[in-house]
């Protein structure tokens, strides 16, 4: 997993409240399992104007003009405001992935589903949950006329503001370390490498019979 220390980014506004996984990424797309590809489906149903399926050349769809990924000012945009409730519903991990292969790494919002905050962080996403002031006046200078650009510190746990402002936000202790040093569930499983061999070897010694079936099956 790609570490997140510093970013630096155009904000991109979504002013919808309980955006749910199949809103980020549509059932449709869930065949692969791969963590790639599912970029030029975000939003899908939002971000073009005809029914979106696998396979299909986005290149040709109508794109809606109306929606915020489709607006010249947010391409590029690495940071996701968003409203209340973000990723509610089925607890797909497509839709953290679809999220960063588009190339969001930071989302904003007042709250989000459980379960999507924590795949979000098993993902290389930094979700940061402000308080509704705040979230509304991010709105109000992400959506005027020259974005807004903000400096995310997940070290020191800051936003800063190109002014100089700086607000400050909390994360789980554990999760934050994991993002700084890039660690995913397998990363952390694999940094007890020596242990789990270890391990294997002495149960070969007790418990021979056991490996002797599997060499059977194999």
């Amino acid at each position: 997993m790609e570490r997140f220390v510093r970013l630096s980014s155009t904000v991109c506004p979504l002013p919808r409240a309980n955006v749910d996984t199949d809103a980020i990424i549509p059932k449709q797309f869930l065949k692969s399992i791969q963590r790639t590809g599912f970029g030029p489906n975000l939003f899908d149903t939002w971000r073009y104007l005809d029914d979106g399926q696998p396979g299909m050349d986005n290149r040709r769809r109508r794109v809606n003009p109306d929606f915020v990924l489709n607006d010249a000012r947010y391409q590029g945009a690495q940071i996701l405001l968003a409203g209340p409730n973000f990723g509610c519903g089925s607890s797909r991990e497509h839709a953290p992935w679809a999220l960063l292969d588009y190339g969001f790494r930071v989302i904003i919002a007042q709250s989000f589903a459980d379960i999507f905050h924590q795949n979000c962080f098993r993902n290389g996403i930094l979700p940061i949950t402000l308080d509704d002031r705040q979230v509304t006046r991010l709105f109000a200078l992400a959506q005027a006329s020259q974005p807004l650009s903000l400096t995310i510190d997940l070290q020191h746990e800051q936003i800063h503001f190109l002014d100089g402002e700086q607000i400050t936000f909390a994360t789980d202790p554990f999760r934050r370390q994991c993002l700084l040093d890039g660690l995913d569930d397998i990363d952390l499983t694999l940094q007890h490498k020596t242990a789990i061999i270890a391990y294997e070897a002495r149960r070969q010694q007790t418990a021979p019979w056991l490996f002797a079936a599997e060499s059977s099956a194999g």
